[in-house]
């Protein structure tokens, strides 16, 4: 899952929102270094990313692109969820435009955003005022950010070419897309992400 589905799913759960979106950038155990909503929302991003990494259908949607572009597949295929996430929006959130709930995630963000990571402060610099996460809709936007991440690490340059393969089973990705995220929306409501966090802790 990418920075849109992160935040919807967070929304539904009724998870920080902060936490969620600056997960990837916090290593180890954020217990003591940020408060305790913020440290839940961490850890719901983790356990929304070991689901997705190791759910059937995630799986299914790797096989389809080829042999060459498979290790990056995971990547690529965090911004198709986002893509179609973007796209039919008002499918799964009808009573609240994509840009109202984006206004809405960055208003609650931006404020908390002097005691998070570096790295994380300069993410919120572009992604709100370049408007990443309606753009997604766009399948050219999608070229063009995995393009990027292309560039600026050379040891993903399959990404670029992985923009072919969502191309040609764009079909296939949609369908998977509407049996996989609808699960993970009602694991969300059910805030099912927190306790499987915590029965992993225990073990």
């Amino acid at each position: 899952m990418n920075y849109l589905a992160h935040l919807h799913l967070a929304h539904l759960a009724k998870s920080s929102l902060l936490g969620n979106m600056m997960a990837d950038y916090v290593r180890g155990n954020p217990a003591g270094e940020y408060p305790a909503d913020i440290v839940a929302g961490i850890r719901m991003h983790r356990a929304v990313d070991r689901t997705t990494d190791t759910h059937p259908l995630v799986k299914q949607a790797r096989r389809l692109f080829r042999e060459e572009y498979r290790r990056v597949a995971p990547i690529t295929l965090d911004l198709v969820w986002d893509h179609f996430l973007s796209r039919h929006w008002t499918r799964f959130v009808p009573t609240l435009s994509l840009s109202d709930f984006v206004r809405f995630a960055r208003q609650t963000i931006e404020p908390d955003l002097y005691h998070t990571p570096e790295k994380f402060q300069e993410l919120n610099e572009y992604l709100w005022s370049q408007q990443w996460l309606t753009r997604y809709a766009e399948k050219e936007y999608i070229g063009k950010s995995l393009n990027g991440m292309a560039r600026r690490r050379p040891k993903l340059a399959a990404l670029s070419g992985s923009f072919d393969d969502f191309l040609l089973n764009y079909p296939e990705l949609e369908h998977i897309f509407f049996q996989f995220y609808p699960l993970m929306i009602e694991t969300a409501e059910q805030q099912l992400f927190a306790q499987e966090f915590t029965l992993r802790a225990s073990e």
